[in-house]
Formats: C-alpha cells, sequence, structure tokens
C-alpha cells in the first residue's frame, strides 16, 4: 500500500497561498489597489467591496485613484476610506478620489516587518499541523497492517523533505516581502 501525497501536497501549497494572501495586504512603500481590498463602504443599503463600487489604478508610487462608476458615491467611497483608519489621505475631484499613501518611517517599517514575520510564523505553525496529521495517518495505516516498517520510515522521510520544502517557500516569500517594506 503506498500513502498519496496530493492531500498533503495541497495543504502546504494551500498555506503558502493563504500567506501571500495574508501579506499582500501589509502596506510596503509602494502603493497597490490590493491594500484597499478590504474597505467595504455602506452603498445602497449594504456594505459593498470597494472595487465593486468603481475602478482603482495606480497613479503614482504612493497614490492610488479611484473612480466610482457612480458618482453619487464619492463621498460614501471617502467615508469608508477614512473609516477604514489606514493612516492615509484622501482627496476628492469632480472625477473620483485619490488616497496617498505617506512615505514609511523606519519604526514603521520594523513595524511592518514584524507583521509579516508573524503571519510567515502562523504559516509554519499550519505546516506543522499538516505534518502531524499525516504522520498520524502512516500510524494508522501502519497499525492496521497495511505497510511495512520500512515503507513508513521511507515516507515519513517524505514527509519531512515536502515540509522543508515548504518551509523554505515561506522564508523565500517572507524574504520578498521584507525586501518591499524595506524599498
Amino acid at each position: 500500500m503506498t500513502y498519496d501525497f496530493s492531500s498533503f501536497k495541497n495543504n502546504i501549497k494551500e498555506t503558502e497561498e493563504w500567506l501571500v494572501r495574508g501579506l499582500s495586504g501589509v502596506r510596503t512603500g509602494r502603493a497597490t489597489p490590493t491594500l484597499l481590498d478590504g474597505i467595504k463602504p455602506e452603498a445602497y443599503g449594504t456594505r459593498t467591496l470597494l472595487r465593486e463600487l468603481g475602478s482603482v489604478s495606480v497613479e503614482d508610487a504612493r497614490t492610488l485613484r479611484i473612480v466610482p462608476w457612480d458618482k453619487t458615491l464619492l463621498k460614501i467611497i471617502e467615508k469608508g476610506i477614512v473609516d477604514a483608519d489606514l493612516g492615509v489621505g484622501v482627496s476628492t475631484d469632480d472625477q473620483g478620489l485619490r488616497v496617498s499613501f505617506p512615505a514609511l518611517t523606519s519604526e514603521r517599517r520594523t513595524q511592518l516587518s514584524k507583521i509579516a514575520g508573524d503571519r510567515t510564523e502562523q504559516a509554519k505553525v499550519a505546516l506543522r499541523s499538516h505534518r502531524t496529521d499525516a504522520l498520524k495517518a502512516l500510524e494508522a495505516a501502519e497499525e492496521a497492517g497495511g505497510m511495512g516498517e520500512d515503507e513508513v520510515k521511507r515516507l515519513k522521510s517524505e514527509i519531512q523533505k515536502l515540509i522543508d520544502a515548504g518551509n523554505e517557500s515561506l522564508a523565500k516569500i517572507l524574504e520578498r516581502k521584507e525586501g518591499e517594506i524595506a524599498q
């Protein structure tokens, strides 16, 4: 009997994707539309994602431009951004809004690096949990008589190799994000 690694590999991949998504919301020195993804202004009687109310584009390295599809929503969108307390400046004109991100201070860069490190640590904990689950499944298969001791030892080694590769991938993701924060 052989062990199916597809579910285990999928869990590792999902953990890496979770970290990338989580770090995309951590502000760097550059303005990106994903920084506004969590903002949901009250529009048309319900909370609506900002990207569903208009187009969000990068105007320059520290400025985003929001052009609402319905110009009557300008004040509502502005209020939603201000209420999100992102530490940004918001100005409106007849066409839309400009969201200006101030330059990062060295203190803020340190805080953001710590946040990125904390999220990476959460991802590593998730990987360890996936490894524990896989090892329990192997032990159950061994006890059921489906695998020999040598086969279990080989599969445990394979699981550890996959975890090591996953941890290396997480470290590269963190290193990339810290590089963006430092710019």
